[in-house]
């Protein structure tokens, strides 16, 4: 069995290293954060908060739960994975940026190596530390993530906020980041029902200035639907949720067949 690679956390506080000690993490400055018994850590302190509860509800994290358990994004986390064992270093630490319930995160755990998952939404971590306990979770933001300097052999984005300079810190030299991001066309039919003129995505703008593109992939299939509560699901978990109307609901609920495409820009660079 190889080395596992274990990366360190940073005092959200004062940037210091800190040390788990029993089941609380501490930096030299004394500031302490309690492990919580699903084995999370929370690294948001409360004055860095911009409201009482951020990040995704837990309706919406149930929902999407139970869809990607269904496993409609299959395809993707497999293109994921094959981009990870063709460049990845295997002993190196791996980091799941904006990691939600987990769900991208446990399944790049591999026998030699780390896997660390970071989501400013704390009931979504929590779901994620008690379902996938071979992985850490934290609850942080990821415009400052807790962790010090180079730290990660691979970090993966999947709809999160991209955030270059950030995630660069803690890359490791020659480390690769990898993105996920709506292509053109990416659930297009659910949208057409939502709103009067659906507009695809735009798939033009670059976030990544600094970082050498190695390789840039595109993945577009059908998912077909025969059971309501997956598309259900699946509307709940979008950001156009909040724009169905309840005649729009209880049309998909009777609705015994749907057909809707996954469309991705799958982006790998390297530090």
């Amino acid at each position: 069995m190889g080395i596992t690679e274990l990366a360190q956390y940073r005092c959200p506080l004062c940037q210091q290293a800190l040390l788990l000690n029993e089941k609380s993490y501490r930096c030299k400055n004394n500031h302490s954060f309690d492990q919580a018994k699903q084995g999370y850590v929370n690294l948001l302190p409360v004055q860095f908060k911009h409201s009482k509860a951020p990040g995704d509800n837990k309706a919406m994290v149930q929902a999407r739960r139970a869809f990607l358990d269904k496993g409609y994004y299959q395809p993707l986390v497999d293109s994921m994975l094959a981009l990870y064992h063709q460049y990845g270093d295997k002993s190196a630490a791996v980091f799941d940026a904006g990691c939600g319930e987990g769900f991208y995160t446990h399944q790049h755990k591999t026998q030699h190596n780390s896997v660390y998952g970071v989501d400013i939404a704390k009931e979504t971590i929590k779901i994620a530390a008690k379902r996938y306990q071979e992985c850490f979770f934290s609850v942080a933001t990821l415009s400052d993530l807790p962790f010090i300097d180079e730290q990660f052999g691979w970090l993966y984005s999947v709809y999160a906020p991209i955030l270059e300079h950030e995630f660069t810190r803690i890359l490791q030299k020659n480390a690769y980041l990898l993105t996920v991001t709506p292509a053109d066309n990416h659930l297009f039919e659910l949208k057409s029902l939502i709103y009067r003129q659906a507009n695809k995505h735009d798939t033009s703008k670059q976030v990544i200035e600094q970082l050498t593109l190695v390789e840039e992939q595109r993945l577009n299939y059908s998912m077909d639907f025969t059971n309501s509560d997956d598309v259900l699901n699946l509307l709940a978990m979008t950001p156009f949720a909040f724009k169905a109307s309840e005649t729009l609901i209880s049309q998909l609920t009777q609705q015994t067949h749907f057909t809707c495409q996954a469309d991705f820009v799958l982006r790998l660079y390297q530090k």
